[in-house]
């Protein structure tokens, strides 16, 4: 037998080490540990960690979207009727009598064609008015104000009037004539216990109805 080994041995040592000169380690893999180990300086340094968008800033909140889901709610579903102040008196604006008979507060109003919703409260204000006198009594009832209990006024919500199709509030009464009233005012909710006063405006002076 030969000394010398034979051509398969040294066809599989040259297999072997060309096979060891080849493994490399992946240039992936040296970038994916190159961003980890910067990532970890940067942070070590005091920045924040990084992370996919919706970790680090939440979508914005619609501004809209409470006032949409009010919008769309069913009718009279955010309607609340409110008791009536005791004692609940008769007053007189010249010669037309005056009696609060209903308040309500919601915040949509809807009409026939038009429909209004507010993140506020619409009040909706209701009395019976009769003129005792004889002869007829001009009002200018679109003057009615609301006044709350630290002084601050309300006008009447023109636009919820109209939604609402209320009738004309400045009218003159015929003598005997009797009638339902209604007015809107839109108010933050935090002052619907707060005291608040319906002025209604009269040649002799200011009529007021204490409401809550």
């Amino acid at each position: 037998m030969s000394g010398r080994p034979s051509a398969s041995w040294l066809l599989l040592a040259a297999a072997l080490a060309w096979g060891c000169a080849k493994e490399e380690p992946r240039p992936q893999e040296d970038r994916t540990i190159a961003k980890l180990r910067a990532e970890a300086d940067r942070v070590g340094k005091g920045g924040a960690p990084s992370g996919p968008p919706s970790q680090l800033a939440p979508p914005p909140e619609d501004p809209n979207a409470n006032l949409a889901g009010l919008a769309t709610a069913e009718e009279g579903a955010s309607d609340h009727k409110l008791r009536l102040p005791e004692p609940n008196d008769t007053k007189h604006v010249d010669t037309v009598a005056v009696k609060l008979t209903g308040l309500t507060s919601t915040h949509s109003v809807k009409g026939a064609k038009v429909s209004l919703t507010t993140e506020e409260l619409f009040l909706r204000v209701q009395i019976i008015a009769q003129n005792v006198g004889s002869a007829p009594a001009p009002l200018g009832l679109e003057k009615t104000r609301l006044v709350d209990g630290a002084g601050k006024e309300y006008p009447v919500a023109r636009d919820a009037q109209i939604a609402a199709g209320t009738r004309e509030l400045a009218h003159t009464w015929g003598p005997q004539e009797r009638a339902d009233v209604v007015f809107f005012f839109e108010i933050p909710p935090s002052v619907l216990d707060s005291g608040l006063t319906l002025v209604l405006p009269a040649t002799s002076g200011d009529v007021r109805l204490a409401l809550r």
